[in-house]
Formats: structure tokens, C-alpha cells, sequence
């Protein structure tokens, strides 16, 4: 487990022994329960226990919609409407699931942004955030193909228009998106790879999950401050740490709790107001909405996509170094794959020696941009592909890939940090002057001992 010096299991009982020394299920367990945690991790911290929340929602949900959903083109959309209307609580379920999707990713979203701003990619953390960025791909997968299973006019359109995107790459592009669709186009086949693509993906998370948590109980948590708990002894640690177990917990149950009440009164008395309501509209091959749009929190990178238009001076470019074979459609694809492959880069982009934005003046500036753009890049991905929303996503899209290709890289060589505390203890007692650490380690638990006793 962690690096930092804390209390392990130690069986007690004969019977605990035995299985100890067989299977040391229960002193994994413990360790993950007791892991030595930083005192001052604030409420940004919370997203973790919300992400576990809504994969385990999604799965349980998910196995019961699939008892009466039937994943054939001629029957797909009439057994969404038995489950809304015929099945024991089938419209709760299926509003759970589609709402726990838009959960899912503000809880992602927000987790990223934490860590983005937190410098939690940064050493020895970067394989951390590397499997989280693939946990977020398969995320985008795992829900868009389960956009497509209700067979609706913007299931089927947009399942037209996001794999047309594959047959944009040059000479393999036609056969890859034939083998995405199971054929020429989208139909019958491409409905039953979908589905069963959707329903083994969230384990396939499940399982990068386990791994991710993994990553990060080995290097230990990031904090606000940017500061490593010190390792030289256990006295020194448990100044820096409590016990992830009750103090954290707690916390984020409570937090888990007041989010559990917006999310069931979204589901309760607006569950379609994030989706669309062309999607209750059988699918019909012959028939082309006006405004083909995906969910929201592919918006973003929808809006990336299309901003690079045959007219854009780089589109121009590229397409005449490559002698034509990266048109506009090409360049958007790379683009739009492009922007989350950045992210990914982030722990070699960022040249800064400061791991916290807390102590970076022009970076607060700089990310507090990012934060903005993404929701302009959001809004532009929900308007037409029209003036002035066209120029508004280059200019966004410009920003996206400028703040990690060179904003970040730059702002290590010339902006000048703020000092940072010498421990996390001391961080801990400047916000919190009348806590020392043994009252802060005694009391909540009847009988409890502190960590450093």
C-alpha cells in the first residue's frame, strides 16, 4: 500500500490468522480503510466516492434494463417504452440510468478539473492520472454507445454521424467504420455490437477503477497545498495525516448525500431536461432531424470537432503538406481526439517546479481561462454549425490546445511562485489555529485512540 509510515493489519483471533495468512482479504481491507490521508484535503476531494457511487448505479440499474430490453431494430424502441410504462418501477430505473450518466460525468468533470488545477498529474503521480484519463475514454465510449440503444431519431443520427467520422481517416477509414457498423451503414448489426459493447465496457472501468485506486493508495494523495506527507518516521507522518477511516468517510457521505438529493429530484421532477426530445421519436432512416446534436458532456469536444472548417488557414495547411490526405473532416477527428490526448500529456506540459495552482499567480489566471472556455466550447457544441458560433469555436478550440502546448510549458520558465508551507501540518494550523493534532485525532470515535498512540 502507501508509502507512508501507519499501523497495518495484525490478526487478532485464531480464526483471523488463518485466513490471514491464506487470504489477507481483511488486512487489505483494513489498509485501504486506514491509509494515513492528508489532514487537509478540502471539499474538492469529494468526487472520488461519487464517481464509485455512479459506476456501481450504473452497472445494477443497467443489469436490470437489459432483463426486458430487446437490442433488434424492430424492437428496440418499443421495449423502452415497456420498460417506461409496463415494467415494476422500469421508468425510475431507466431515469436513473440515463440521468446517472450526466452525474457520472459532472462528477468526472469535476474530479479532472480538481486535478488539473491541484497538479495531482504531476510526480510521482503521472501512471495516476494516465489511467484515469483512459477511465474517462471509456467513459465517452460506454455512453455513447448507450445513447444509440433507445433507437431514437438522435440514437440513430448520431450514431450516423460520429462513426462517419472514422471513414475520414485516410485508406483504412472505410473499413474500419464498416467493421464499427457491422455493414454499409447503421442498422440491425450495429445496434447488437453496441449493445454488446455497452454492457461489458462498465466492467472493463470497473476493473481500471480498482487499478486507478491502486495507483494512487502507492504514491498517496494529493493535497491542496502540493506538499508530499513527510516518510522519514511515523510520528512525523500522523502529523500530517489521519486515517481515511472515520474522518474522510464520513465526509464524503455527507457530501455523497446532499448530491444523492439534487440527483433524485432532477430524476424525480425533471428527468428529461438533459436530453432530447426528438430521441422519443422512433428512428427513421429517411427522415434527418434539423439539428443533430450528441449529449452534453460530449459537447465540448463536438464543438472542437467542427470548428475546423476547409477555410481554417491550419486545415489549409495540413491539407497540402499531406498532399490531400488530411481534409477538413480528418483534421477535426484529430482535434477532437487531439484535446483529450493533451490532457493526457499534462504531467510532461507542465514545466512548473509548484505542483498546486494555490501557489501560481499567472497560472490561476490562465486556468480560471480554461474553466471558462470549456463552457463556451460546451454552448458552441449545442448551437448550429453557423456564424458566429463557428469563429467563436476556433477561437476556443485555440485556447483549449494553446493553454497546454505552451501556455503551461512557459509559465514554468517565467512566472515567479508564492511560498509554499513547509508541511501540510503547518498548512492545517493556519486555517485552523485552535486544532492541534491530538485534538483533531481524539474524540470522534468513542474509545478511539489517536493514530500517533
Amino acid at each position: 500500500m502507501s508509502g507512508i509510515p501507519h499501523d497495518h493489519y495484525e490478526p487478532r483471533t485464531r480464526g483471523e490468522r488463518w485466513l490471514n495468512g491464506r487470504l489477507p482479504v481483511i488486512g487489505l481491507l483494513y489498509d485501504t480503510l486506514m491509509i494515513p490521508t492528508p489532514r487537509n484535503l478540502n471539499w474538492m476531494w469529494i468526487w472520488g466516492i461519487i464517481l464509485v457511487f455512479c459506476l456501481a448505479m450504473q452497472i445494477i440499474t443497467g443489469i436490470v434494463l437489459v432483463m426486458h430490453y430487446t437490442p433488434h431494430v424492430d424492437m428496440a424502441f418499443a421495449s423502452v417504452e415497456h420498460i417506461m410504462r409496463n415494467v415494476n418501477g422500469g421508468f425510475m430505473l431507466r431515469y436513473m440510468h440515463a440521468n446517472g450518466a450526466s452525474l457520472f460525468f459532472i462528477a468526472v468533470y469535476a474530479h479532472i478539473f480538481r486535478g488539473l488545477y491541484y497538479g495531482s498529474y504531476k510526480a510521482p503521480r503521472e501512471v495516476t492520472w494516465i489511467i484515469g484519463m483512459l477511465i474517462y475514454l471509456l467513459m465517452m465510449g460506454t455512453a455513447f454507445m448507450g445513447y444509440v440503444l433507445p433507437w431514437g431519431q438522435m440514437s440513430f443520427w448520431g450514431a450516423t454521424v460520429i462513426t462517419g467520422l472514422f471513414g475520414a481517416i485516410p485508406f483504412i477509414g472505410e473499413s474500419i467504420q464498416t467493421w464499427l457498423l457491422g455493414g454499409p451503414a447503421v442498422d440491425n448489426a450495429t445496434l447488437n455490437r453496441f449493445f454488446s459493447l455497452h454492457y461489458l465496457m462498465p466492467f472493463l472501468i470497473a476493473g481500471l477503477v480498482i487499478v486507478h485506486i491502486w495507483a494512487f493508495h502507492s504514491t498517496g494523495n494529493n493535497n491542496p497545498t502540493g506538499v508530499e506527507v513527510r516518510r522519514t518516521s511515523k510520528e512525523e507522518a500522523d502529523k500530517d495525516t489521519l486515517p481515511f477511516w472515520p474522518y474522510f468517510v464520513l465526509k464524503d457521505l455527507f457530501a455523497l448525500a446532499v448530491i444523492l438529493v439534487i440527483f433524485f429530484a432532477v430524476v424525480g421532477f425533471m428527468p428529461n431536461y438533459l436530453g432530447h426530445p426528438d430521441n422519443y421519436i422512433e428512428a427513421n432512416a429517411l427522415s434527418t432531424p434539423s439539428h443533430i446534436v450528441p449529449e452534453w458532456y460530449f459537447l465540448p469536444f463536438y464543438a472542437i470537432l467542427r470548428a475546423f472548417t476547409g477555410d481554417v488557414w491550419i486545415v489549409i495547411a495540413a491539407n497540402w503538406i499531406t498532399f490531400g490526405l488530411v481534409d477538413a473532416k480528418f483534421f477535426g477527428v484529430i482535434a477532437m481526439f487531439g484535446a483529450i490526448a493533451v490532457m493526457a500529456l499534462a504531467p510532461w506540459l507542465d514545466t512548473s517546479s509548484v505542483r498546486s495552482g494555490r501557489y501560481r499567480p499567472m497560472f490561476k489566471w490562465w486556468f480560471a481561462g480554461l474553466v471558462v472556455d470549456f463552457f463556451v466550447l460546451m454552448w458552441c457544441g449545442a448551437m448550429p454549425a453557423e456564424e458566429p458560433y463557428a469563429s467563436i469555436s476556433l477561437v476556443a478550440s485555440a485556447y483549449w490546445f494553446g493553454y497546454f502546448l505552451v501556455v503551461l510549458p512557459l509559465l514554468g520558465v517565467f512566472e515567479k511562485p508564492l511560498r509554499q508551507p513547509a508541511t501540510i501540518e503547518d498548512d492545517f494550523a493556519a486555517h485552523y489555529p485552535g486544532e492541534t493534532h491530538e485534538s483533531s485525532t481524539s474524540g470522534l470515535v468513542p474509545g478511539a485512540k489517536s493514530p500517533a498512540e
